[in-house]
């Protein structure tokens, strides 16, 4: 299985890049509404894949103990409800779809770094 403490501390550090690439996106460019969506989608994006990575710990505890818990999907699925609330609240300032994406990258993120980690292994 993938560390992911540190898949989510890569993901923090890419996420400050990214960040900064939406404000730079928002402030130089004729499209502020799509960087702000791509910005607010990735925020909740880390925000859900931090919740993740707390659940899984407390899964491994909870496992080893002989407990059982749920791995917190609605608490996800309220935050990503949010994400696309916000936006569809304020579509002067943020744009949907570009949240939507936002709300992936972290994902792609994970997928990326699996991919990486399975060849990595294989050489």
């Amino acid at each position: 299985m993938l560390d992911l403490h540190r898949i989510f501390e890569k993901q923090k550090k890419g996420l400050f890049f990214l960040l900064a690439l939406c404000v730079s996106g928002w402030f130089f460019t004729s499209y502020p509404t799509i960087f702000a969506g791509i910005g607010i989608g990735a925020v909740f994006g880390t925000y859900n894949f931090w919740i993740l990575v707390r659940r899984m710990d407390k899964f491994d505890r909870s496992y080893q103990e002989g407990k059982r818990i749920s791995l917190g999907s609605g608490l996800r699925f309220a935050s990503a409800i949010a994400a696309v609330a916000i936006p569809n609240a304020f579509p002067e300032y943020f744009n949907v779809v570009s949240s939507v994406i936002g709300l992936m990258i972290p994902y792609v993120f994970l997928f990326i770094e699996a991919l990486y980690s399975l060849f990595k292994t294989e050489k």
